[in-house]
């Protein structure tokens, strides 16, 4: 049986790890290596490292950062922020990333997402997409959530994968930094419309509410969040075991 995945967050502005509620007020959390050092020897399964001004500002991702990141990092790394070309892509992954998220480009230019597959492999390409209901209907943000771009979030995420992205992340603007579990209802929809691992982002506040989102939805591949892991209200480890005791099957150390 394949193996749910735990994956931390680290959203990363002027080179510090920051966290806020609904993508608003934003506060320093502690240094990317440092943390990233900390997960990889944790038994976290993945990272991810996100660049979460670099769209807004209109610049690219600053690598520097990353690549001593990447240094001290032993499990796979996703990277994204800025990323609107493929020689964006190139960057980050020479910078040492595994795997490329875009989000703002592939909304800008959506041919990026096919030409980007077609060169690194689907498995490379992450769809990040920011959703938020707007009038009862799940849409689409950008620009770090400060941006409505009008695209009903459903239909985009299956063009996307339709197009080539070979994972999607999906970050819920409601539940976000809110601590009261995971968006089940935006979620359980987006399982239900593709065949590409879904990663869950947005609103875990306790280990109950890991068991309850691979309870609720066992077709979800992964639980991301970022703040309950930074601040130590829920350690990796008790949390694999509390999954595993769930009859959750989790890869622990």
């Amino acid at each position: 049986m394949i193996t749910k995945r735990i994956i931390p967050c680290l959203d990363v502005r002027d080179g510090r790890v920051v966290k806020g509620t609904n993508f608003q007020n934003l506060n320093d959390v502690n240094s990317p290596v440092a943390l990233g050092r900390y997960y990889s020897a944790s038994g976290a399964d993945e990272l991810v490292f996100y660049d979460i001004t670099a769209s807004g500002e209109e610049r690219k991702l600053f690598t520097d950062i990353l690549t001593e990141v990447a240094k001290n990092v032993f499990i796979p790394l996703t990277v994204g922020g800025g990323i609107n070309t493929i020689e964006d892509f190139d960057r980050v992954l020479h910078a040492g990333a595994d795997k490329v998220s875009v989000n703002s480009g592939a909304i800008r230019s959506p041919s990026l997402i096919a030409k980007a597959a077609e060169k690194y492999g689907n498995q490379c390409v992450v769809l990040s997409v920011d959703v938020k209901r707007v009038d009862g209907v799940f849409r689409v943000f950008a620009k770090g959530g400060r941006e409505n771009t009008g695209k009903e979030a459903l239909s985009w995420i299956k063009w996307c994968v339709e197009n080539g992205a070979g994972e999607v992340v999906v970050n819920s603007i409601d539940t976000d930094g809110v601590k009261k579990g995971f968006d089940i209802p935006l979620l359980s929809a987006v399982c239900e419309l593709v065949r590409v691992p879904v990663i869950a982002s947005g609103g875990a506040g306790s280990i109950s509410d890991f068991v309850d989102l691979f309870r609720e939805i066992p077709s979800i591949d992964a639980g991301l969040a970022a703040s309950v892991f930074h601040y130590g209200e829920v350690n990796i480890a008790s949390l694999k075991d509390t999954l595993a005791e769930n009859d959750i099957p989790v890869r622990r150390l």
